[in-house]
């Protein structure tokens, strides 16, 4: 288990990637894996950055588990911000186009996709929210 303490903000997304991805290869992870991997970084970690202490600033932690079969991965986001369950969102109505849909909800709609697992908790004043992507 790999774990990661940093400061909530956009300019972050790019260090919490790097430090996936540096397990990521260890594992010989695919590539097409790796880059719906970092999607979710970019919208999960961007979602806790622009919403979870707005407008103050806080730290989040992303951690890194592997299993071993099937391998996978397991990133858990967990910050001490406001209470909220991205599950909950209203998914949007991809039968529209991009001109008549509403403002947001695409991202999380897209990591549901492309993710084995994800599940939210708010537990101890945390919300933490948890992905698993198989490796093979």
């Amino acid at each position: 288990m790999k774990e990661l303490t940093i400061k909530a903000a956009i300019e972050n997304i790019e260090k919490v990637t790097n430090f996936v991805n540096t397990e990521l290869e260890a594992l010989d992870c695919p590539y097409k894996a790796e880059m719906q991997i970092d999607l979710a970084i970019d919208e999960l970690f961007g979602n806790i950055a622009n919403y979870a202490y707005n407008p103050e600033t806080g730290d989040a932690t992303v951690r890194l588990e592997v299993e071993e079969d099937p391998l996978s991965v397991i990133i858990t986001f967990s910050d001490n911000g406001k209470p909220f369950n991205p599950l909950e969102a209203k998914e949007p109505d991809t039968t529209l186009s991009a001109e008549e849909r509403q403002i947001g909800g695409l991202g999380i709609f897209i990591v549901k996709k492309y993710m084995d697992m994800i599940d939210y908790d708010y537990r101890d004043g945390q919300n933490i929210l948890r992905i698993k992507k198989a490796l093979r």
